[in-house]
């Protein structure tokens, strides 16, 4: 009776030793998955905006553009009657949208917002100035 109790206390001893081992080694994976991904994210995300802040620079070089275009067929506009100047300041004003969803980029990449977030309002901004670019070539 006491060599079976003593058999199964060595057994029960093992197998605690055996699952312990286990949980030490299956915590020391999850800990440095989670540190990889961490690592791998923050690295991702600074590449990402990388390239983010130069389509950003891009589009405030294209509105800058078409923003001097702009400047330089008003008085045009505003020598002819008032019908010209409502179809000036129509187009001029979504030049301003674009400039408002530029902006918006710029507040999103300063304030750190995700990737994805910012990608939209990129291709936001795009369409806005598309807008804009269409707007003028239709004056």
């Amino acid at each position: 009776m006491r060599k079976s109790r003593l058999s199964l206390f060595k057994s029960t001893s093992m197998l605690i030793s055996v699952v312990g081992i286990i949980m030490i080694i299956s915590t020391i994976v999850v800990v440095a998955y989670v540190g990889y991904s961490i690592v791998s994210t923050g690295i991702t995300n600074e590449i990402s905006s990388g390239t983010q802040y130069d389509e950003l620079a891009v589009l405030k070089a294209e509105y800058n553009n078409l923003s001097v275009k702009f400047d330089n067929i008003k008085p045009t506009y505003y020598a002819g009657g008032s019908d010209d100047i409502k179809i000036y300041n129509d187009a001029k004003l979504e030049l301003t949208r674009a400039n408002s969803a530029i902006e918006n980029v710029q507040s999103a990449l300063d304030a750190s917002k995700p990737s994805n977030e910012v990608d939209s309002r990129i291709d936001y901004a795009k369409e806005k100035l598309k807008i804009a670019n269409q707007a003028y070539n239709n004056l």
